[in-house]
């Protein structure tokens, strides 16, 4: 007879902390600003310690870019169901701007992605994060109309970035009060 061991691989147990230090970081940085969360505040919300944090992540910035990437991704998962396989050009295009709106309004993100993403990893590091996910789904949706001639044929880097800038723009002045119908 066979028994079953209960005991986790040492991957099991490494994913699961990295995962409750992602979530805990997540909490915490939508709930307040980058610079004022320490490392003993997010291990002690992960129940776990400063050197699983360490073992994990270089510092306090690594895990706090780990959290906005995945902010970023789940924008784009938002984004990219919003308009299913052969949705005309146009209409996805419409339906991914109210999906990322829809997703900005998630209570936090905004300032996490659009504020403090590019003040604590720098302007570089927060803009290729969001190439990655939202801005490369954006560039999609761009070429695609480009392509069935929906929008005339305009560079596609400063099309994606204008327009991209535009909608985080707009997310700010959500975020602020101001009105989603303007």
């Amino acid at each position: 007879m066979q028994v079953e061991s209960s005991r986790r691989s040492n991957k099991d147990r490494s994913d699961t902390t990295r995962a409750a230090l992602v979530a805990a970081a997540r909490a915490l940085f939508i709930e307040k600003p980058y610079g004022e969360i320490g490392t003993p505040e997010i291990v002690a919300k992960a129940g776990v310690t400063r050197g699983a944090l360490y073992h994990h992540f270089v510092d306090k910035q690594a895990l706090f870019a780990a959290v906005v990437d995945a902010e970023a991704a789940a924008v784009a998962v938002e984004i990219e169901r919003s308009s299913p396989q052969g949705t005309a050009p146009s209409d996805a295009l419409l339906a991914g701007g109210c999906a990322y709106f829809d997703a900005m309004a998630v209570p936090g993100r905004t300032r996490l992605l659009l504020i403090d993403a590019p003040a604590a990893l720098g302007h570089a590091e927060a803009k290729a994060i969001d190439m990655c996910h939202s801005a490369s789904t954006l560039q999609y949706g761009l070429s695609t109309a480009i392509e069935a001639g929906v929008l005339p044929p305009l560079p596609l880097g400063p099309l994606t970035g204008m327009i991209s800038a535009a909608f985080d723009q707009a997310a700010l002045d959500i975020e602020a009060g101001g009105s989603r119908k303007d």
